[in-house]
């Protein structure tokens, strides 16, 4: 499949290029997203409500226990073709920032370094209380979908919750600044796996688009495109991403 030559251009002549990521590139691992149908003891709860410090001061195992269900889920899969890619990508242009809402290590272990996680990370968690980071010590069984109290923070006492950023909570200051900096000073954006709806995340294809830059949507349905530099490229990111990365491959050395 030939991609449109202005894409695969705007990549291939890149002096910044910026990869944003979203569930859909974690979900073709095989990692369920918050909108997949739950199972098990998850399927009597709303995802959307086992999110947020309200529910965690509520229940403390049921949302760790959750999360420790997500968490071992990650430990059992592999990043993709379009993780893959990504990383591929970094070696082709002068400089790359990885953005992504994933709070997975699917990139990392990929090959990506120094992605900018806007929320957080599921294998970083820190006291509920005093944030100090806390460090998970081996992998429990976990057979089955199940609560599980969560770990004392060793300088307090106080319960240890997961890294990640949950509904009702500020992304990240650093990682955002350092997001927007980008997506206003990039000649190119890829916007791969991701709804365009969860703010602030949304806003920078949109002012990557209003500086200026190329812009290109990987998905598996249609973005709504303005302009002569935004494309909707619709399709799997594993699929497409590799395709991608083999066009600029022949474009830089023709």
């Amino acid at each position: 499949m030939q991609l449109p030559k202005e894409v695969v251009k705007a990549v291939a002549e890149a002096k910044h290029l910026v990869v944003f990521t979203g569930a859909g590139v974690s979900a073709e691992s095989g990692m369920p997203t918050f909108r997949d149908a739950l199972t098990g003891l998850w399927s009597n709860f709303d995802p959307m409500r086992l999110a947020t410090p309200e529910a965690f001061l509520q229940d403390p195992p049921l949302v760790w226990g959750w999360y420790e269900w997500r968490r071992q889920l990650l430990l059992a899969i592999e990043p993709n073709p379009a993780h893959l890619a990504i990383a591929q990508l970094t070696k082709k242009v002068p400089k790359l920032t990885l953005i992504t809402q994933n709070v997975d290590d699917l990139h990392e272990r990929a090959g990506s370094q120094g992605a900018l996680h806007l929320h957080g990370s599921i294998f970083e968690p820190r006291c509920f209380t005093c944030a100090k980071p806390y460090v998970f010590e081996g992998v429990p069984a976990m057979d089955e979908e199940q609560a599980i109290t969560p770990p004392p923070c060793k300088a307090c006492g106080d319960p240890v919750r997961p890294g990640v950023v949950w509904f009702g909570e500020a992304l990240p200051e650093t990682e955002l600044d350092a997001a927007f900096a980008a997506a206003e000073n990039c000649d190119c954006f890829l916007s791969i796996g991701t709804s365009g709806v969860v703010q602030p995340a949304a806003q920078l294809p949109v002012l990557a688009v209003e500086a200026g830059a190329w812009v290109a949507h990987i998905n598996p349905e249609a973005i709504d495109v303005e302009g002569s530099k935004e494309f909707s490229l619709v399709g799997k990111a594993g699929s497409l991403l590799p395709q991608l990365l083999k066009q600029v491959e022949a474009w830089q050395a023709s």
